[in-house]
């Protein structure tokens, strides 16, 4: 009789812990896991996939407008919040479904219950069954931020914003981290009347200053309002339905909506992982090696739910280097440098490697070559809207130490640009390569 009832039991069935679970079922592991929610995670559910449909359909409000300079005679139209959310819902079941087959195919059994840890070997479900396993993963992801104010509950995070009865008139955007960013584009596509307020006087800390300025020039340009400097007091509901937010020193704002997208936390309240000894940092966030594990020998963590770098992507190759490791015999660990990403914004930010600031910081200074220029779309549209290319390069070397864009289609050029500043391309390297054009990929070698 086996020792333990399965060689890995997985709690969470997100993007880290479904690529986990079944590559280590494909090596030969006997594989469970729990998911209290919806299996496919934050990514799948109510993150990136269905928040990027809803980009799309915010950008055919200046598709159509720009229409008429293309020779089109579209006539009146009309936007239907419900017919937007329910087709992305149903496409989001779709993909739950496609997750589900996943783990059904490499005979990893799904427990749709909350799991919590009970012993350095031993989970216990919610329906009270405990299950001993010889590793025990987590997987939990992380959790939006609410802040600690009175009236918070009548505010909505990203989880629930998939789902809204209505496109609110009046939206009220806590925080200036991507996701802000993002929705706040999304809600002035529209239609809605936005406003980001932030505690802070910048947005997207840690992106590359000059790109980033370059969003907040456009969005104003847009019509979206930034309040900066300004700390939450208290919400109010009025009979109507709508809110009265109240800021320290600062007016206070009504709107109908109040989206709070101030950070994400590890999620690991409640999973008993103090109690049998692994230790969580200030955050709340799992503490692991670069093996994925944590201070308990057997139990291992990988995402959101380490705070170290939080993005899908990154989820996926920690559980695929976790169930390689511990079950194929192809032990490798994951390289956290030159990681790309992207802000879907309105018009969308991408970049990779260093910013201006950090090489600098790191070699004392930088050659840095920008191309300002308005994309060809925009010109026959009458948008003024400009597009911004950086490069930051090696002072000695000319290596390629970053590229940060905003533009349109920014993310699908950045993937590729990625690839040359992961293999340590030079500057002249860049400019060797023959442009493609008319293209706006193109003056990634055009830069002088």
């Amino acid at each position: 009789m086996a020792e333990f009832d399965y060689d890995l039991f997985v709690i969470g069935a997100g993007s880290g812990g479904v690529r986990a679970s079944r590559v280590a079922a494909a090596h030969g592991a006997r594989v469970a896991v729990a998911e209290e929610h919806r299996v496919g995670g934050t990514c799948v559910i109510r993150g990136c996939v269905p928040k990027k449909m809803l980009v799309y359909g915010a950008h055919y409000a200046e598709d159509l407008h720009d229409a008429e300079r293309f020779g089109w005679e579209l006539g009146e139209t009309r936007f239907d919040w419900k017919t937007l959310r329910d087709n992305i819902n149903a496409d989001v079941d779709r993909l739950e479904g496609l997750y589900e087959n996943t783990l059904d195919n490499n005979k990893v059994e799904l427990f749709r219950e909350r799991a919590t840890v009970s012993g350095p070997n031993e989970v216990t479900l919610a329906s009270g069954r405990k299950i001993s396993a010889k590793i025990i993963l987590i997987a939990t992801g992380a959790w939006p931020v609410v802040p600690d104010v009175p009236g918070a509950e009548h505010g909505i995070t990203s989880n629930e914003v998939f789902y809204i009865d209505e496109l609110p008139k009046r939206v009220v955007i806590a925080g200036a981290g991507y996701i802000a960013n993002e929705f706040a584009g999304i809600f002035h596509g529209l239609g809605s009347k936005v406003t980001v307020v932030n505690r802070s006087d910048q947005i997207l800390r840690g992106y590359d200053e000059q790109i980033r300025d370059r969003l907040l020039q456009i969005s104003t340009q847009k019509g979206i309002e930034f309040v900066f400097n300004a700390a939450f007091e208290k919400v109010e509901k009025a009979e109507d339905g709508s809110l009265c937010v109240h800021f320290k020193d600062h007016e206070r704002c009504d709107t109908d909506l109040l989206l709070f997208a101030i950070g994400r936390k590890p999620k690991t309240d409640g999973l008993g992982l103090e109690s049998v000894g692994v230790e969580l940092n200030e955050k709340g966030a799992i503490v692991v090696d670069e093996d994925n594990r944590s201070t308990v020998p057997s139990i291992y963590a990988v995402g959101d739910v380490t705070d170290r770098v939080q993005l899908t992507p990154v989820a996926i190759r920690e559980g695929q280097a976790f169930a390689d490791t511990l079950f194929g015999g192809k032990p490798h660990r994951v390289d956290y440098q030159m990681i790309p990403n992207a802000v879907f914004s309105s018009p969308p930010m991408a970049g990779v490697g260093l910013t201006e600031r950090q090489a600098r910081e790191q070699h004392g200074t930088a050659k840095i070559f920008t191309s300002d220029f308005r994309p060809m779309r925009n010109v026959l549209a009458g948008r003024n809207e400009r597009s911004l290319y950086k490069l930051v390069v090696h002072p000695e070397t000319d290596v390629v130490l970053g590229v940060h864009m905003i533009s349109p289609d920014a993310p699908e050029i950045l993937q590729a640009a990625a690839i040359a500043v992961r293999a340590g391309l030079t500057k002249a390297q860049f400019d060797q390569t023959v442009a493609l054009h008319p293209s706006m990929a193109e003056e990634l070698v055009l830069m002088k």
